[in-house]
């Protein structure tokens, strides 16, 4: 399957930047196993996510890991939880996300481009 071809405007209106995640805890009302990430963007603020990341992450060994997240989404409500952020990451066959994360520690709140 081709992938749909988008401008350069396109890409360029969505915001991804670098976080660093300050807490985290399992998501027991999501319908999906997910965990809720907290997470510091420097300048943009804290902002928190629902992260489908339960196969390959614990919560404890979340804190203190950077992420790349979408951070123009508007909120979504996810059962009692208010998600400000997409966390990216790679989907495998089997639905297993691999985070997306810098190659080195930078500062939070970088645009990725």
């Amino acid at each position: 399957m081709t992938p749909e071809t988008i401008s350069w405007t396109d890409f360029e209106k969505v915001d991804m930047r670098v976080g660093t995640v300050v807490a985290a805890q399992p998501f027991a009302r999501a319908r999906k196993p997910a965990h809720q990430l907290t997470i510091d963007f420097g300048p943009l603020g804290i902002r928190r996510s629902s992260a489908q990341i339960t196969t390959l992450y614990q919560p404890d060994e979340l804190i203190g890991k950077q992420v790349i997240a979408v951070v123009n989404f508007p909120p979504k409500q996810i059962a009692n939880f208010m998600s400000e952020c997409l966390v990216l990451g790679s989907v495998g066959e089997d639905g297993t996300i691999t985070l997306l994360q810098p190659e080195r520690p930078v500062e939070n709140g970088l645009r990725i481009g």
